[in-house]
């Protein structure tokens, strides 16, 4: 009888510790950057790791260096390659590379001949 009241003591303390220490930590759905890192990590500890190293060392060289905004939106757009997730590593990398240049301005859109323009305005008034 004393054995099943001190294991019942036992499993009640393990329960209360165990379920403050979860209330404690909070959950990666409620913090999108630790979330973002786990799917391209896919919740491998040592990956996380490195890519959360790598987001605060680039987010520190940005707030030191300042680097102009093409070159921001350069590495953006090469980090988040595989979709609307971001590899940190990629990221730190491409903005700490000195050698990158400034991408030439896209050209202007293709001016459409004004017999084009007459073609369409006929074919829509004859309900094709």
């Amino acid at each position: 009888m004393r054995w099943t009241l001190a294991a019942a003591i036992v499993l009640a303390l393990a329960l209360t510790s165990s379920g403050d220490a979860r209330s404690s930590s909070s959950a990666p759905l409620y913090d999108p950057v630790v979330l973002n890192i786990g799917f391209v990590c896919r919740w491998n500890a040592h990956c996380m790791d490195r890519q959360k190293d790598a987001m605060n060392r680039s987010l520190k060289f940005v707030r030191k260096k300042d680097p102009p905004t093409w070159r921001i939106q350069l590495c953006n757009r090469n980090a988040g390659r595989n979709g609307p997730r971001v590899d940190w590593i990629g990221f730190d990398n491409c903005i700490r590379n000195v050698r990158l240049t400034q991408p030439p301005p896209p050209p202007p859109p293709p001016q459409r001949s004004r017999a084009r323009k007459r073609a369409n305005r006929y074919i829509a008034e004859r309900g094709r």
